[in-house]
């Protein structure tokens, strides 16, 4: 993680994550506790200094390299889906009920019991918070290029960004994950680069910085454990400190025009 970011300090993040994990006892979506320790964590912010112009180069190098590497991952992910389905089509013929039954079953499963004991994930950060997505459930990486703002839509909405063909769903994700802690200062200190598309569909979350791909299981991860409020939040990796997403989930909130702690219906 960098060390410039407002959550450096490994307690300060373990803290926020949990307190992410846990359901709130009152409907403000933050405890006192946990806004006292976003403010000392924002402090720590005019005690950074600027990483160096070698630096800089190294870490972008390195950031396109898990961009291609991810999307080398995706790929042949995809290939192999694609062979797998010619496969089974010929085997298999279900009717369209059948279909509509089984995407319905399929996602009320759990993140937990659909990425198998070892998986891998991508890790991204957002103003200091470190995010990681299952590759298995990511759509691909794309570099921020100019975004046109939409009209009536939620505060958290960017605007949209064109690709090839398609209209790409911008998400400030600072403003999304965390708005307790949004205010003037943060935004202006975001410095958004990358666009990590989630699943098959249109939306983006927007990105400052890509940390890694890492190989993990499902021990190293502190699964949430009860439904309700942020069913986004799969849970939290324990070594790396960071909230694993559960896409499919965020997905469903962003097309209801939810924000991360609002109660889903």
């Amino acid at each position: 993680m960098s060390k410039q970011s407002p959550f450096a300090r490994e307690e300060v993040m373990e803290a926020y994550l949990d307190s992410l994990l846990k359901e709130p006892e009152t409907p403000e979506d933050v405890t006192a506790r946990t806004a006292k320790l976003l403010e000392q964590a924002s402090q720590q912010i005019a005690e950074t200094t600027l990483l160096g112009v070698e630096e800089q180069d190294s870490a972008q190098h390195k950031e396109e390299a898990i961009a291609e590497k991810v999307t080398s991952i995706i790929e042949t992910s995809t290939l192999n889906a694609v062979e797998d389905k010619k496969r089974n089509s010929v085997a298999q013929t279900e009717s369209q009920e059948d279909r509509l039954l089984n995407t319905e079953v399929k996602s009320k499963v759990p993140l937990k019991d659909t990425l198998g004991f070892r998986f891998q994930a991508l890790f991204f950060e957002v103003a200091g918070l470190t995010l990681a997505v299952p590759l298995t459930t990511l759509g691909g990486i794309h570099q921020i290029e100019k975004i046109g703002p939409l009209f009536g839509k939620p505060d958290w909405f960017m605007g949209v960004m064109l690709h090839r063909e398609s209209k790409l769903n911008v998400v400030d994700s600072a403003k999304w994950v965390m708005p307790e802690k949004y205010d003037e200062n943060l935004a202006q200190s975001l410095n958004y680069r990358y666009l990590i598309m989630l699943g098959e569909s249109l939306w983006g979350l927007a990105s400052e910085k890509l940390v890694n791909t890492v190989n993990l299981t499902t021990d190293d991860v502190k699964w949430r454990e009860s439904t309700g409020k942020r069913p986004w939040l799969a849970g939290m990796v324990k070594e790396k400190m960071c909230a694993l997403i559960d896409v499919e989930e965020l997905i469903s909130m962003l097309n209801k025009g939810l924000s991360s702690n609002d109660q889903t219906p």
